[in-house]
């Protein structure tokens, strides 16, 4: 299920340091890593893989928020007749990592990187994911490159991967990319990224066509007005999402990979549950939010604009839809076909590695998928244990995020306590005869979803709640109606 995501800056780092620190060590979040892992990271770093395809004259760029140094991917696109080729390049971290040494354990025990308000707690060393590891523009880098063919409709047509020493020649952010795209360029951004609103909107169709529903989820800022914080939501742009069909598309054509390989591990996800869908339903009734009986919540949910507060309050809420996400391994036997729900079609995590454990070992199999070699026996022997690992790390990682944002939510409302807001009630609980009615209400500015008690809940429509509890410490905001 996707997480909440929350920025904060200046002062308000400050202010909330302290509370962090304790919730780290509360939920047991990764710290420093073993001195013998990082005298491992250094060695490698010292000596990175030179791989013999050179493909250093594709003229790759990434992507990325413009603060973000561990750099996973990097893309060129062009046109191929009628259709189109996506090169994308790949960091290779198997290629500085020696399995079963003390820096592959240290990052099994972490199993991804950790994302707090006030910075990341990476999966690996700095002196990888940060430099010698990450697609750095104007570095020649080991990297999985991939070479995915579209057809004039967007449909993959040719797959093909292979280790090959690349160069990006540009880190770019979201922000000059979509500037860009929108004719307000300010400096040189490469033409050939005009292709990705193409690809991107292309691909977009084609998961519409397949039931998916790509889910732009707001991400909640801090910004200080007239004197005191404010919690909003900050819209995805549109280039993200373009972006992000990429990866997709990438993960499609491994889990495709792993199967003609018969080997592979698979990222699953349950199609949303009929009561969600219902009591999303609700939600965007009581929001304002028009989505016609018929129509399905992928299409309904591309049409919204996660800058108004109501649709970024309906984003946040529809989260719910994407419940019960884990891994799939086989080797040897095929199991039957698991469509990710979200997705559509039968995806694999490959494309951050950097990352996320799991991106390496697909990876891996993918390689030999494409070479036709043996999938190497350190990877066959991880396989089954995969999906616990990364289960216990998205447990962890996803605990100490929802806390994170929990915190600052309760930090920056305390001084609000007794004010009224108007919110939508999205759930309401069985009635506990010893309790009062509960429920959850989703309250667009400040940008909250929280507990919600009172009599009569009125399941679905706008109603003035009262911020009736913010507490730092127990990291819990609750409202009583009416």
């Amino acid at each position: 299920m996707p997480v909440r995501s929350l920025t904060l800056a200046g002062d308000a780092v400050a202010d909330v340091a302290p509370a962090l620190e304790r919730l780290r060590e509360e939920l047991d979040v990764p710290g420093e890593f073993p001195p013998a892992a990082l005298a491992e990271a250094h060695e490698a770093a010292a000596a990175p893989p030179a791989h013999p395809v050179d493909a250093t004259d594709v003229e790759l760029v990434t992507i990325d928020p413009p603060d973000a140094m561990d750099l996973d991917q990097a893309l060129h696109l062009q046109r191929a007749g009628s259709g189109y080729l996506v090169q994308y390049a790949i960091a290779d971290p198997a290629s500085f990592v020696a399995p079963g040494g003390d820096l592959d354990r240290a990052v099994h025990e972490r199993g991804m990187t950790f994302y707090g308000p006030d910075g990341r707690i990476g999966l690996h060393p700095d002196v990888l994911a940060e430099d010698a590891a990450s697609l750095l523009p104007d570095q020649v880098r080991a990297a999985c490159l991939w070479r995915i063919r579209l057809d004039a409709d967007g449909e993959i047509t040719d797959v093909e991967v292979v280790r090959a020493q690349v160069r990006s020649r540009a880190k770019l952010s979201y922000e000059q990319v979509q500037r860009h795209l929108d004719g307000e360029a300010g400096g040189a951004v490469p033409p050939m990224l005009e292709l990705l609103r193409d690809v991107g909107t292309l691909r977009q169709e084609r998961e519409a066509d397949r039931g998916g529903a790509s889910l732009p989820i707001p991400e909640q800022e801090v910004a200080e007005e007239d004197g005191r914080y404010q919690l909003r939501y900050r819209a995805a742009l549109d280039v993200e999402e373009w972006n992000a069909q990429v990866s997709l598309l990438t993960g499609i054509a491994a889990a495709r990979l792993m199967r003609d390989k018969r080997a592979g591990v698979l990222r699953t996800l349950p199609e949303a549950d009929p009561r969600d869908v219902k009591r999303l339903r609700r939600a965007a009734s009581g929001l304002g939010i028009e989505w016609p009986s018929d129509e399905p919540y992928g299409r309904m949910l591309r049409r919204l604009d996660a800058s108004r507060p109501a649709h970024a309050a309906f984003l946040e809420e529809a989260t719910t839809l994407f419940r019960g996400a884990g891994y799939l391994t086989f080797d040897g036997e095929l199991p039957p076909s698991s469509p990710h729900g979200a997705i559509g079609a039968e995806y694999a995590h490959v494309t951050a590695p950097l990352r996320r454990l799991v991106d390496r070992y697909g990876l891996e199999i993918c390689l030999a998928a494409s070479a036709g070699t043996d999938v190497p026996d350190w990877v066959r022997e991880a396989l089954p244990a995969l999906p616990k690992t990364m289960s216990t790390a998205g447990q962890r990682s996803g605990a100490y995020e929802r806390e994170c944002v929990n915190l600052v939510e309760a930090v920056l409302l305390a001084p609000r306590v007794g004010e009224a807001f108007p919110g939508v009630v999205v759930e309401v609980d069985e009635r506990d005869e010893d309790r009062p009615p509960k429920g959850t209400v989703v309250v667009p500015e400040p940008a909250v979803r929280a507990t919600v008690t009172g009599e009569a809940l009125p399941l679905g429509e706008v109603t003035s709640v009262t911020l009736a509890e913010a507490d730092p410490e127990t990291r819990r905001v609750a409202f009583t109606h009416p």
